[in-house]
């Protein structure tokens, strides 16, 4: 078998068939040309679904002839003028997607350079023109066009038919087509954008006015929909030189899957593991395991901090120091649900006015699963949470109802001058079926479940005593040694400390194992083997302890559950505000450890309407 050179079509076909994996990836990478080239409108039209034309339109600096003959070789680029891989701020700098988009496909480039751009070139006279057509390049040619670039892309993967079989239906690639330029959308508000299929428009997107905070909500609120704009809390938070700004939604507003969640490093959409998993800690506390939040955050650090050359279609990163910005993230975000206060997302009330409108569709999140499926509390678990089960601790005496105020399960009663309607979540009026408190507030009224609600007051009490007073630890009467391979016990060895002070007491013992002298009581009886095995593969996925802490906020969070005021039980009218008071006080109350929302609020006018008096 003799050595030699593949031909260079062949080169950039393998290329391509790491760039262009389907059509959303060219017009990914098209896209992404046109950003760079400052543009401030781009025009996207994709005819059956990319298969037979993809045209990406643009304002920007466009290209001079020489420039157009340049853009179409292999490694040509404008966007690295100091030869540093460590410091890329443009969102393409390999100058591979042209060549190899061409190689599959026949490409057709109409750009006249202007004024527009980082290089600030004069303003062209005419535009060229230059083919491609199965990697096979043409002279360029004078042709007609406004200054800017106009990439035409027909008939993808003529040259590769075997790919053609690869690709899915129509409306799959076009839905591919149009997540990726929303994810593009997103992270420049100052830019225009619209999708087409030649006939109909998808979207059109104008250029967001106002600061970046602004713009970047009106943005998301076109793309996330108007619930996620009303409901959704803003970040700005800084740690070692790295940024984190964007919105997280309130835990009430989840859904079944991941898709809603949206990250971008330095102006860049990405899909990253670690990221994910710093979204999932930070909520851990607030939704059930098969739900998760809506967000857009945007991480902005130095360019030498990360790299964004790992993967072929620039999808994924590596960060130098991944600990910080774990620690970012998940930082910003618990802080900014804890600002929430008790604060629910509209969409409950939403939902509750659509389960009682006549042909109304019932149910919260429908399709939503809520029931716990955590952690299985050890026994002696009531005794355990003794000091937490007191639901109403520190609380004035209350005075017995009025004769006969709680008949058939429902409470009536005149507030005190404390129990004002000017409060939040207003004046306890009544209990309901004993499970549900009505309050009346300035505007509407508040339905309350005692039972939710206490959940999380409760819940937050313990985490807070577990922060205050350290996991409390239980000796093994004979230490237990667990083996591993040589570099989980590695890992696990260097956060020792860390994993002490939630209770769990290692040290390494020998090459390849660890030796377990404590257990957090909480936990009760422990399979170690299993505990310690799972922390290992949690600290190689993710490089953090989440493993322990969610089975400690898992105990914590069962623990609350049997600690509160259980349906059914009769409440007086102190203990009932007495409650709304705590929720106020308490962060996170708007909804119980689930995820499931603890009140629901109903507007007067919203109220007037179901009865047609607006």
């Amino acid at each position: 078998m003799t050595l030699r050179r593949l031909p260079e079509t062949l080169v950039n076909r393998i290329a391509a068939g790491e760039v262009v994996e389907r059509p959303a990836s060219a017009v990914k990478e098209l896209v992404e040309n046109a950003v760079d080239a400052g543009a401030r409108r781009i025009d996207v039209v994709a005819r059956d679904g990319g298969r037979t034309l993809i045209s990406v339109t643009d304002d920007g600096c466009g290209m001079t002839a020489e420039e157009l003959s340049l853009a179409v070789e292999r490694h040509a680029t404008s966007k690295l003028p100091d030869d540093d891989l460590t410091a890329i701020l443009t969102m393409g700098f390999r100058g591979e997607a042209l060549p190899s988009i061409g190689a599959v496909g026949r490409l057709a480039i109409i750009s006249r350079a202007s004024a527009r751009g980082p290089d600030n070139k004069a303003t062209a006279d005419s535009a060229w023109r230059i083919d491609v057509e199965g990697g096979k390049v043409g002279e360029p040619e004078p042709a007609a066009h406004p200054p800017g670039t106009r990439v035409e892309l027909r008939d993808l993967f003529y040259a590769t038919p075997a790919r053609l079989k690869f690709l899915r239906s129509e409306r799959s690639e076009a839905n591919a087509i149009a997540d990726v330029l929303n994810r593009l959308a997103m992270a420049r508000p100052d830019i225009g954008f619209s999708l087409s299929n030649g006939a109909r428009e998808r979207f059109r997107y104008p250029a967001e006015d106002g600061d970046l905070f602004d713009a970047r909500l009106a943005r998301l609120g076109r793309i996330m929909g108007r619930t996620f704009a009303e409901n959704a809390l803003a970040l700005d938070a800084e740690r070692e030189g790295a940024r984190l700004t964007g919105y997280a939604g309130l835990p009430t507003l989840n859904r079944g899957n991941a898709q809603h969640q949206y990250l971008f490093v330095n102006g860049r959409p990405v899909r990253d593991r670690l990221l994910v998993g710093a979204v999932r800690g930070a909520y851990a506390d607030f939704l059930a395991r098969d739900r998760h939040p809506l967000v857009a955050l945007f991480l902005e650090l130095e360019p030498r901090e990360v790299d964004v050359n790992v993967h072929p279609a620039k999808a994924e990163v590596r960060f130098r120091e991944s600990g910080t910005i774990r620690g970012l993230i998940v930082g910003a975000l618990r802080h900014a649900l804890a600002e929430a206060g008790h604060r629910a997302s509209t969409t409950v009330a939403g939902a509750a006015l659509g389960a009682i409108r006549p042909g109304g569709v019932g149910g919260y999140q429908s399709g939503g699963s809520y029931g716990y499926r955590g952690y299985t509390p050890p026994r002696g678990l009531a005794e355990q949470a003794a000091s937490f089960q007191s639901p109403f601790d520190h609380m004035p005496p209350s005075a017995p109802p009025g004769a006969g105020a709680q008949e058939a399960g429902a409470g009536v009663m005149e507030a005190p001058a404390a129990a004002r309607e000017d409060y939040p979540l207003g004046a306890a009026r009544a209990q309901v079926h004993g499970t549900y408190v009505v309050a009346q507030t300035a505007d509407g009224l508040v339905i309350v479940d005692q039972h939710a609600a206490h959940e999380r007051l409760v819940y937050e009490r313990m985490k807070a005593a577990l922060a205050d007073n350290g996991a409390a630890r239980q000796g093994l009467l004979l230490p237990e040694v667990v083996e591993l391979d040589e570099a989980a016990a590695q890992r696990l060895g260097e956060r020792a400390d860390e994993l002490a002070e939630l209770g769990l007491v290692l040290e390494p013992f020998g090459e390849g194992a660890v030796v377990v002298r404590e257990t957090p009581a909480m936990l009760g009886e422990v399979n170690v083997q299993a505990l310690v095995r799972d922390l290992a593969d949690e600290l190689a996925e993710l490089g953090e302890t989440l493993a322990l802490k969610e089975k400690l906020e898992a105990v914590c969070s069962t623990m609350a559950c049997h600690g509160s005021v259980r349906a059914g039980r009769r409440l007086t009218q102190d203990e009932m505000n007495a409650l709304l008071r705590q929720m106020e006080a308490t962060p996170h109350s708007g909804q119980c450890n689930h995820g499931r929302p603890t009140y629901v609020e109903l507007k007067l006018a919203d109220i007037e309407k179901l009865f047609g008096r607006r």
